[in-house]
């Protein structure tokens, strides 16, 4: 790698491959999320970037001065990544911005063999997914309000429609909506596209996540050439949970060995598996050595090459199950 400027303050190169320029960012500011992050992603995330010579890097510290008038919180500020690099003379081309919360799959394909530099990639939340948006959306409700809390309503912002979340923030409808924990981008296209939204909006800006998403989404989705990736590159705890391991949902220890088969389960059907929200089954990321068993490694590797025989379909005759 090629660094004119030394000094990087708020940046730590973890993986940085000899020939691609390709890399996977993510913001971890505060001892916490830093030392959460190292404790139970950055290994799943390494054995992905080396396979795939990929390089990795985190944001430790802000990339503003939190006494400035412009600063904002963390989520906000993975729109200056681009432009951070471009500052320090970074040589990075490409780069698939991660939340800390996302765990993959080691032997899924390179998203970067999916990316187009004119174009921003992002995955919906609302769109081209394998469930009815509306069953998931109460599924969801329906779990929290009985097994969580029975203060969370039955009938929240969770149901907003396209329309309802674009008028709330005073924009105009787009007729998409992704989850800005996963986006990929060409530093030279759009690093300077990303700073103008950062300063565009203040830190008394409200948003019905309290985060950046909403306004995100109205800024890129109306302004950019958008490539819609695959659901599996940002697949969605929240949705998974309701409709493959809903019984999760009645366990009040959120990191067990049960957790950990159903998440890795899930994981061998999709690539990028998003634990996104605030509320109980978000924080089930938090497992040790996922995807380190023999066991698992193996299942995996051989139904991935399974997927690839072409069957036939030639009949066997009766087959009992006897050995």
């Amino acid at each position: 790698m090629t660094l004119k400027n030394k000094n990087m303050n708020e940046i730590k190169i973890i993986y940085s491959p000899k020939k691609s320029k390709n890399y996977i960012a993510t913001i971890a500011i505060g001892k916490n999320y830093y030392s959460n992050w190292r404790k139970y992603i950055l290994q799943n995330w390494l054995s992905y970037c080396k396979r795939n010579s990929i390089g990795l890097l985190v944001v430790y510290k802000d990339l503003i001065n939190k006494k400035s008038n412009n600063w904002k919180s963390p989520n906000w500020q993975k729109l200056l990544i681009g432009d951070k690099i471009l500052t320090y003379n970074i040589n990075i081309e490409n780069v698939c911005y991660l939340d800390t919360d996302i765990l993959i799959n080691p032997l899924s394909p390179n998203v970067f063999n999916y990316f187009e530099k004119d174009k921003i990639s992002l995955v919906s939340q609302v769109k081209n997914i394998p469930y009815s948006l509306d069953n998931i959306r109460r599924k969801i409700a329906f779990n929290r309000h009985y097994f969580y809390s029975k203060k969370y309503p039955l009938d929240s912002s969770l149901f907003m429609s396209l329309h309802q979340i674009y008028k709330y923030h005073n924009v105009p409808t787009q007729n998409d909506y992704a989850c800005s924990g996963f986006f990929v981008f060409n530093i030279k296209n759009h690093s300077s596209f990303f700073k103008k939204i950062f300063y565009k909006y203040n830190i008394k800006t409200k948003t019905v996540t309290g985060g950046e998403e909403p306004l995100f989404n109205y800024e890129v989705l109306s302004k950019k050439k958008i490539k819609w990736l695959n659901y599996k590159f940002q697949a969605l705890w929240i949705y998974e949970i309701c409709y493959r391991f809903s019984f999760l949902y009645e366990i009040k220890k959120k990191y067990n060995s049960l957790t950990k088969k159903c998440v890795e389960s899930c994981l061998m059907d999709n690539y990028f598996l998003h634990f996104a929200g605030s509320w109980h089954e978000s924080g089930m990321w938090k497992i040790k050595n996922i995807f380190k068993s023999k066991k698992t490694n193996f299942l995996n590797k051989k139904f991935i090459e399974y997927k690839k025989i072409k069957l036939k379909g030639k009949p066997k005759g009766r087959i009992t199950g006897k050995k």
